[in-house]
């Protein structure tokens, strides 16, 4: 389904999708550490040579990714390996297409990592794994949902555009262990552009920090959305593959939805921390509103006012779009 803005209220964690709202920061402005811009997405093809380890091209390191051999590393782990601890520049890693099966963890003490691969065609280069939570660690402990992201972000000032992070374990909703995350991230003030995020239960963990997804794609069943971040949302497809989702939305709902469209996990004392509520929402599956549960909040524009631009995630400290 296609979706234009949708929050989740958690004590004072709010996620927002946000559609029809334009990035308002100038271009022109000069590029500044702190800050994510449009130059920090994109990579100089013809001047980036794929067998000069750790280029600059055009200021920026840049590291090559191919698994063929051809670049500085032949996996996306090893690449990051590269950037020095407390890394104070941008470095980017530039993944050539292919299918790259791995567990990548971008630690907290490497800020201002970008992953870059082909805008136009996200599908062609695809992070992927496959752990679950009740898979073992060599200790024979289950893994439990935090250790399953194929993906984990954990540093600060991070961006990626064009790239697929996928866990392809197929859960079948309600099954025990079955939570299996594409992505996680946990570091501060991160943008993503042009991606995909793909799984089914627990897809995306947007777990802490603030973050920005822009014209992406996120896909599961259960859960697929969660976390305790603060997060802008814009110009987003989520695609549920299942009957239920959880969430605070202004958005196009499609006719999978139940019609109770929300639930409190049977712990209804989480109705006092936790507020559902949706705004201008379109779709078959908004249309029915009698099903919904009753304790269901419509927004006033004025209440929804403050979740619409960026300026909501703080967006004039850290984005220069």
């Amino acid at each position: 389904m296609e979706l234009g803005v949708f929050s989740v209220f958690v004590g004072a964690s709010v996620l927002v999708f946000l559609g029809g709202v334009e990035v308002g920061f100038s271009q022109s402005e000069a590029y500044a550490r702190n800050y994510i811009s449009w130059a920090d997405l994109k990579v100089d093809e013809p001047k980036v040579g794929l067998n000069s380890r750790n280029e600059f091209v055009n200021g920026s390191r840049v590291i090559v990714v191919d698994k063929n051999g051809g670049g500085d590393s032949l996996t996306v782990q090893g690449a990051v390996d590269m950037v020095p601890e407390q890394n104070t520049d941008r470095v980017k890693i530039y993944i050539l297409p292919g299918i790259y099966r791995e567990k990548v963890l971008v630690p907290i003490s490497k800020p201002y990592i970008s992953f870059i691969g082909n805008q136009n065609q996200t599908s062609d280069t695809v992070i992927t794994w496959n752990n679950k939570a009740s898979d073992k660690d060599v200790t024979g402990y289950e893994l439990g949902t935090y250790r399953t992201a194929s993906v984990a972000i954990e540093a600060d000032y991070f961006c990626a555009t064009g790239i697929t992070f996928e866990n392809s374990v197929v859960a079948v909703p309600g099954g025990y262990g079955m939570q299996a995350v594409a992505l996680r991230v946990a570091g501060d003030k991160a943008m993503f552009y042009r991606v995909k995020v793909l799984g089914t239960q627990d897809t995306l963990l947007d777990e802490t920090g603030s973050h920005y997804f822009y014209r992406s794609h996120i896909q599961g069943s259960v859960d697929f959305i969660f976390g305790r971040s603060k997060s802008l949302y814009q110009y987003l497809i989520g695609k549920s593959l299942g009957s239920f989702q959880s969430s605070v939305s202004y958005c196009h709902f499609d006719d999978i939805i139940t019609p109770s469209g929300w639930s409190d996990w049977n712990h209804p004392e989480r109705q006092k921390t936790v507020e559902f509520g949706e705004y201008h929402c379109r779709g078959r599956g908004a249309a029915e509103r009698r099903g919904r549960v009753p304790w269901l909040k419509s927004f006033s524009f004025e209440e929804i006012r403050p979740f619409l631009d960026t300026k909501f995630i703080y967006g004039e400290q850290w984005l220069r779009l």
